[in-house]
């Protein structure tokens, strides 16, 4: 088990004007850390390396409103140009790094051109999982990941409308199902494949997977629980036009999304000799085995106190992990064990999440599951709570993150009792 070796007093960007610090990859993270950097006083030279066409975007809304058609480009990005410019930050985009040389403190582009570096932070995301089946890799089986996927989806949904064909959606997570919901609103017939016995099941308590799999099918989604896929039916052009089950089914489509997980990418961090498993692994201020190295968002797996690594896909952790890792290249400790926080859009209905779940052993349920007026579901642990996941109620979202941080635990009966003011345990 290799765990980073913090090093609070190295500070690689501490050079000032002559320091020179770059990011591979464009995105929250990187974003996050060069703006923390100039914040913090930084005046050195900033670069990102993005290997993607466009400069920062908000990833979020590609599974919704920028899949439907509803945000332009300008809402989409997260920064202007013009905005960058004047922080003194560099963006290369279309640029693939292709190999570290820590003894040289260089990368190397694509084209041979090497760029030297004092600090360097690692942002390269993760990327979607495919599915070793015959008919996997037909070009209207797709991911959805970065602004082009979300594109080729969209044109892929234009698709189906015009032949009259499902969309079918392999994965019951929340990029599957967000991109259900968005197609079932443009009016198509859709249909999710889930391995699981339920939806979300590695996250949400059975009763609330149960109930988004009726929020589904009362939207109109074809759920297929437990499926088993065999192989995808492709046509005379390589394109996949059905989805075989194992015990028989044929499932007619025009488009196959796949939701079905994602592996960080480490593989320039492994190749360079840092410590990797399911991602670089870190410290919790960003921290890799290499001082002048930190690494951020999706491909980091934090080690936790316990020996156990924690990698988490989200907005807040890739830009409180970019923050602290701008502080360990300033040679601060800025260590982000926040709670975590995630979100998700389904139809009109928004799912707010606090803190982590994983190990709960009881539920709680608080507020009416078929009301209007919203609900949430309490997480607990050997009597503690862990975790809250609430549906259009945005006050109690608030309330559990504030609970959650200050470690106060309200009891089962006490979620369960609407007359019970939760906040007061805030000052008890």
């Amino acid at each position: 088990m290799s765990t980073p070796t913090p090093t609070a007093t190295a500070a690689p960007l501490a050079a000032g004007e002559a320091a020179r610090f770059v990011a591979v990859g464009a995105g929250q993270a990187a974003l996050a850390c060069a703006e923390a950097l100039r914040a913090q006083g930084f005046t050195g030279a900033i670069t990102l390396l993005g290997d993607e066409p466009w400069g920062p975007y908000h990833r979020p809304p590609l599974s919704k409103a920028w899949l439907a058609g509803e945000l332009g480009a300008e809402q989409l990005a997260m920064r202007a140009p013009a905005l960058l410019a004047k922080k003194g930050i560099t963006l290369r985009t279309g640029t693939t790094v292709q190999a570290i040389d820590r003894a040289a403190r260089e990368v190397l582009l694509a084209g041979g051109e090497r760029l030297p570096y004092d600090g360097l932070l690692l942002a390269t995301g993760a990327t979607p999982r495919r599915l070793p089946l015959p008919g996997g890799d037909a070009p209207n089986v797709l991911p959805l990941r970065t602004r082009a996927e979300a594109d080729a989806l969209a044109a892929g949904l234009a698709r189906c409308a015009e032949l009259n064909l499902p969309l079918v959606v392999i994965g019951g997570g929340f990029i599957g199902l967000e991109v259900a919901a968005t197609a079932r609103k443009k009016g198509l017939a859709v249909t999710v494949l889930e391995a699981a016995p339920r939806l979300l099941g590695r996250v949400l308590a059975p009763v609330l997977s149960d109930w988004f799999a009726q929020l589904h099918r009362q939207h109109g989604v074809a759920l297929h629980l437990g499926a088993q896929i065999e192989a995808l039916e492709t046509d005379a052009d390589g394109l996949a036009r059905a989805v075989h089950l194992k015990d028989g089914t044929r499932l007619p489509c025009a488009l196959v999304v796949l939701g079905v997980g994602v592996g960080a990418n480490d593989a320039l961090a492994s190749a360079c000799g840092l410590p990797t498993e399911r991602g670089i692994v870190v410290d919790a201020c960003g921290r890799t085995a290499d001082p002048a190295i930190v690494a951020a968002g999706d491909c980091a797996a934090r080690r936790l106190p316990d020996g156990s690594l924690l990698r988490l896909e989200s907005v807040q952790n890739a830009t409180e992990q970019g923050k602290s890792a701008a502080a360990a290249l300033l040679g601060q400790d800025r260590p982000f064990t926040a709670t975590p926080w995630f979100w998700s859009d389904q139809y009109d209905k928004k799912l707010q999440m606090a803190g982590l779940s994983t190990g709960a052993d009881a539920w709680a349920v608080r507020g009416e599951l078929t009301g209007e007026a919203g609900f949430s579901v309490w997480h607990f642990r050997a009597g503690r709570l862990i975790a809250v996941d609430a549906v259009n109620h945005a006050k109690d979202h608030l309330l559990s993150r504030k609970l959650l941080e200050a470690g106060v635990s309200p009891t089962p009966e006490q979620v369960v009792d609407l007359g019970c003011d939760l906040a007061a345990r805030l000052q008890a």
